[in-house]
């Protein structure tokens, strides 16, 4: 087999266990949507009608709902490989019996950064399913999101695997989760826009990855595929490239004593 077979190999392991679990895995992207926009929509949508954009106005429920599909990337593929990874790195044992295969620890480490990035995809999809039923997304502009979750994915797992890598214990990934993932998902431009902040914290929201993938999912939902679109899209595949090279060299100093 040939390096992306094997990486494959992992990933689909991860997907045939994910199979047999599908009816808890598949029901929080179903019904989180649903509660956020039906909380904000009838409780705070109530106060706030509509939110400035672009030079215009949007109702706030249609405002929240890409920054929603944004936060489901960064949470689904980051928990994947920090708490998902951790769990079959050390209670399971998967990787040591992986790699009495013939498969290498780059390859285990790449499987689970792809299964990361999957998770993405399939989280967004069941959202965007949902939202749209709910009238706040259309095709054709919808088809593209999960792909853009996968991408994003990528991205988030990467940087989830980077922290796995020196992570004493389970326990530990409280910091990068309450000093990282919460932070974006609060000031990334996700439920208020980041103009209406302080001149300091529009400066911290412009070095959060999660600011500009939620202002591509945004964009995106609204049919705005302008320069923008393309630049923040270009961006992440430029950086994804040698997170995922990290991520594999950290675990790899990590795992090989």
């Amino acid at each position: 087999m040939n390096v992306f077979q094997r990486v494959l190999t992992v990933w689909r392991r991860n997907l045939d266990v994910y199979l047999v679990t599908w009816k808890v895995n598949f029901l929080p992207p179903l019904l989180e949507p649903m509660f956020y926009l039906l909380a904000f929509g009838a409780g705070l949508g109530g106060f706030v009608k509509v939110i400035p954009y672009r030079g215009g106005e949007v109702g706030y429920t249609s405002f929240i709902a890409p920054g929603m599909i944004g936060i489901s990337v960064m949470f689904s593929s980051f928990f994947e490989c920090t708490y998902g990874s951790y769990i079959r790195m050390y209670y399971q044992k998967t990787f040591d019996a992986i790699i009495a295969t013939p498969l290498s620890l780059d390859e285990v480490i790449l499987g689970e950064i792809f299964w990361g990035a999957t998770k993405s995809f399939i989280s967004v999809s069941i959202m965007c399913g949902v939202i749209h039923a709910f009238g706040f997304m259309k095709f054709p502009d919808l088809i593209a999101l999960p792909f853009v979750a996968f991408l994003g994915g990528l991205f988030f797992a990467s940087v989830a695997m980077c922290f796995t890598s020196f992570t004493p214990g389970i326990d530990a990934f409280n910091y990068p989760i309450f000093l990282f993932i919460t932070p974006m998902s609060l000031f990334g431009g996700t439920y208020f826009p980041i103009e209406g902040l302080p001149r300091w914290a529009q400066h911290l929201a412009a070095f959060m990855p999660l600011t500009h993938l939620t202002s591509v999912t945004r964009s995106i939902a609204f049919g705005h595929w302008d320069a923008g679109v393309f630049v923040r899209l270009a961006a992440l595949v430029v950086l994804v490239v040698p997170l995922m090279m990290l991520a594999v060299r950290l675990m790899k100093r990590r795992l090989i004593v």
